[in-house]
């Protein structure tokens, strides 16, 4: 028998290394776990003892590479490229605008636009007139109260001489157009408008314009969906509060027919070449 020099116990043969003595590899081994487990026992460490003494699970935490950084890096700036993308998918029926503008979802897109002195054609102290920015005629405004108002259902009586000074505005837009002595006017609400903040549509009646593509939009303003003025001042007077009945957004479905003369038109194209014969340029 000969005696290991590393380990110090008896050999059956020589060893020459310290690693093909069993008995310095076990002694190793333990000390390396007596290490490991005043790592994990150290103040502020990431690792926590395994009470179970299941060692095979202890897992050392993945070093920060350089792709893992600059993965970091791009996320906030992959965040905010996909911002416009959602906005633009935003579709309107009215006169929604087509980016989020500073203010949140695309819907709050009136406060930006009654801010916007290129847009305003009117303001005093209680009300301001916009451009529709996808107008649906030759001649579309809206008629926006500065207080913060989201919709019809938000109006009380205490609102109601804010309502008439509205109409008011609505009749002087009217009466300073150009073409008020050939052109009807309709002044009026939308049941369920797609944009937040009330406001009043002062709109021709012509419907001449490339921004009417669709059913939605002709329905909107030539059926009981769109609610006039004077409907709403009047339950306001009467029941202090706006009701709007049930099932307004079918409406939205109704065929297309002509408001002047109720020929029902198939499409788009059709119902604004007939359009014309009522309102010729």
């Amino acid at each position: 028998m000969l005696k290991c020099q590393f380990a110090g116990l008896s050999a059956r043969k020589e060893i020459t290394s310290q690693f093909s003595c069993l008995t310095y590899r076990q002694l190793s081994w333990v000390e390396v776990q007596k290490r490991l487990l005043k790592t994990k026992n150290a103040p502020g460490s990431k690792f926590k003892e395994d009470t179970s003494g299941n060692h095979s699970s202890t897992k050392r935490p993945r070093e920060t590479t350089s792709e893992d950084r600059e993965s970091h890096r791009e996320a906030p700036s992959m965040k905010a490229a996909k911002q416009p993308e959602k906005a633009s998918e935003a579709i309107n029926h009215g006169e929604a605008t087509k980016t989020s503008e500073g203010f949140g979802h695309w819907s709050q897109g009136l406060k930006s636009s009654m801010q916007d002195p290129k847009m305003q054609v009117y303001k005093d102290d209680k009300v301001v007139v916009i451009k529709d920015k996808y107008p649906k005629a030759r001649y579309h405004w809206l008629v926006l109260p500065w207080q913060a108002i989201s919709s019809l259902k938000a109006l009380g009586d205490e609102h109601c001489n804010l309502v008439k000074h509205m109409q008011k505005v609505a009749d002087q837009m009217v009466q300073q157009c150009p073409h008020a002595d050939t052109l009807r006017f309709r002044t009026g609400y939308h049941a369920i408008p797609s944009m937040s903040h009330v406001h009043l549509h002062v709109i021709s009646q012509d419907f001449d314009s490339p921004c009417l593509k669709n059913k939605k939009h002709w329905n909107s303003f030539t059926s009981d969906y769109f609610i006039e003025s004077q409907d709403i001042i009047q339950m306001l007077e009467t029941y202090g509060k706006v009701t709007v009945k049930e099932g307004m957004s079918e409406l939205l479905k109704l065929p297309l027919r002509c408001h002047m003369c109720h020929k029902e038109l198939s499409t788009i194209p059709a119902l604004k070449e007939h359009l014309k014969s009522h309102f010729p340029k």
